[in-house]
């Protein structure tokens, strides 16, 4: 008889922030995580695997991966969204981390092996102005990346996406009962924004990739006059240029510039990036394993971006952890339309909760050939970091009116 599902269950812990983590075993003793992070609604997923996933997982098959990601998915009539696709993904994940070690072999392999020897990441460098921006992608550039996202504080605007307050790492806020609320003037960034990349170039040259992420603070039209505006710079991408939902708005800024597109990391499915992929609005998906059902599915939506000349970009945020950057990494050097991906890292205390076989050298990750994904995870580390409150921050324009963060 194959092994069976024995037991599943959720675990959510804050080593330096917020991680809902799944642990899957088996009859024969093999345990499997994934990760079920969903950043500012850590909580909602959790419910949603302890209360109607997890019981439903007991006594299956950990080998029929596709068969469970089709009773999860088709079997719940509830489809989509970011709380479904995550816990979804959450149990995807676990059970490829469970085939890979039953077979002894790290889980690239299992997708058709390597297409490249390593995988282009880039960091996170930004400043409070310019010149401590262009110091911190220089300290990008002395680690040895070879991508950098740029972004600075725009003078007169208060609390400005990608920026943080102390230490370059974390720009997210602190733990809280309520979101922090900032401000945002669109006019003030689109005259400030090239003017960061020029100062960039102007001291690093060209030999660096450097992206730039707008966080769908602008529309259409105001997407369009950025990329034009900087063209002259060879930005890598800019990234979600508007909101996200509305995948047309991207045929206005097509038409308009040459500078690189890429969308995705808030989307959930193949079916969110359709018209994105099939009429070529977009060069990168960001799309994330952990948001996107899991490897299964995110395997497919890149398979039909590659028809369509698209590329990865996958979401690789710390508000991910170390497990979900691992299966990503699997991904990433397993598919060939691979394009770069996100690498922010993870500060202490999570490598007490968490352990990795993934490396980083001359601007390139690898996931390991340990068996599996290669992430280890500690239960009784996490227990002494219990959950705290956390939120994304709010932004109002100038006038008070909500606007898009």
């Amino acid at each position: 008889m194959s092994a069976r599902i024995t037991d599943a269950r959720v675990v959510v812990s804050s080593p330096g922030r917020n991680y809902v983590t799944l642990v899957v075993e088996t009859s024969d003793g093999v345990v499997g995580v994934g990760d079920a992070t969903l950043n500012g609604r850590e909580l909602a997923v959790a419910s949603y695997l302890r209360d109607h996933v997890c019981p439903l997982l007991l006594g299956r098959d950990p080998a029929r991966i596709e068969d469970t990601w089709q009773y999860l998915y088709k079997g719940a009539y509830w489809r989509r969204g970011p709380v479904t696709m995550t816990a979804v993904a959450a149990v995807d994940v676990a059970l490829w981390d469970v085939k890979g070690k039953v077979a002894g072999l790290p889980v690239y392999q299992l997708l058709g092996g390597a297409s490249r020897d390593g995988v282009l990441v880039y960091g996170h460098a930004d400043g409070r102005d310019v010149p401590e921006l262009l110091d911190r992608v220089e300290a990008h550039l002395e680690q040895g990346y070879r991508a950098v996202r740029i972004q600075a504080a725009v003078p007169g605007v208060v609390g400005t996406y990608g920026v943080s307050k102390h230490d370059g790492r974390i720009y997210e806020p602190a733990s809280g009962a309520r979101p922090e609320e900032t401000t945002w003037e669109t006019t003030s960034y689109l005259d400030f924004a090239p003017r960061v990349f020029e100062a960039v170039r102007d001291r690093f040259g060209f030999g660096v990739h450097l992206l730039h992420d707008v966080h769908h603070r602008l529309t259409p039209i105001e997407a369009a006059r950025l990329g034009k505006s900087l063209e002259p710079y060879r930005p890598f991408w800019i990234e979600d240029a508007t909101p996200a939902e509305d995948q047309t708005a991207f045929r206005t800024i097509r038409a308009h510039t040459t500078t690189p597109l890429a969308v995705g990391e808030v989307l959930n499915s193949v079916w969110d990036v359709q018209t994105l992929l099939t009429e070529r609005l977009v060069d990168y998906v960001r799309t994330s394993v952990s948001h996107t059902g899991g490897i299964s599915h995110l395997r497919k939506l890149y398979a039909l971006a590659e028809l369509y000349g698209v590329r990865s970009g996958a979401h690789g945020a710390g508000d991910l952890s170390p497990v979900a950057h691992a299966a990503a990494l699997h991904l990433d050097l397993a598919i060939p339309n691979f394009g770069i991906q996100e690498h922010m890292g993870h500060r202490d205390p999570a490598g007490e909760v968490f352990t990795s076989s993934y490396s980083f050298a001359d601007g390139y990750m690898h996931p390991g050939e340990a068996p599996g994904l290669g992430v280890g995870f500690d239960e009784r580390a996490a227990a002494r970091f219990p959950y705290e409150p956390r939120y994304l921050p709010v932004a109002r324009r100038l006038d008070g009116t909500l606007h898009d963060w």
